[in-house]
């Protein structure tokens, strides 16, 4: 297993708002055999450091992070890099990416607009 998933969220005090989150890591386990796991910026657990741990346990070799975020905000602007930049430091040896915020691929903003729209419908 070469390439492992990690969903990147940005955490929250209320364990209500993961919810979505860990929605769409059942929905990407069920349609993918690559090993996923989701972590959190701050305050909710797992770190991005532990579910990195979590699959180079499963065997994984290079990991892509998605962050499940709606912008490219400072978080993922500086935040993100400097996590990522730690854990290479810490895992020579591994491959690791962040892809852009996931509120900013075409698909996800025409899901959201179709969304919106279906409440002007109804």
């Amino acid at each position: 297993m070469p390439l492992g998933l990690v969903l990147f969220a940005h955490g929250a005090r209320d364990e209500r708002w993961a919810e979505p989150f860990y929605a769409i890591l059942e929905r990407v386990r069920a349609a993918s055999s690559v090993p996923v796991e989701l972590a959190f910026l701050e305050m909710m657990a797992p770190s991005l450091d532990l579910a990195v741990d979590a699959l180079l346990q499963q065997g994984v070799s290079s990991i892509r992070v998605v962050p499940v975020f709606l912008g490219q905000g400072s978080h993922l602007r500086r935040d993100l890099p400097e996590l990522i930049e730690k854990i290479r430091k810490a895992h020579p040896q591994l491959s690791i990416s962040a892809v852009q915020a996931a509120g900013e691929a075409p698909a996800v903003l025409d899901a959201l607009a179709a969304y919106c729209l279906q409440n002007i419908r109804t």
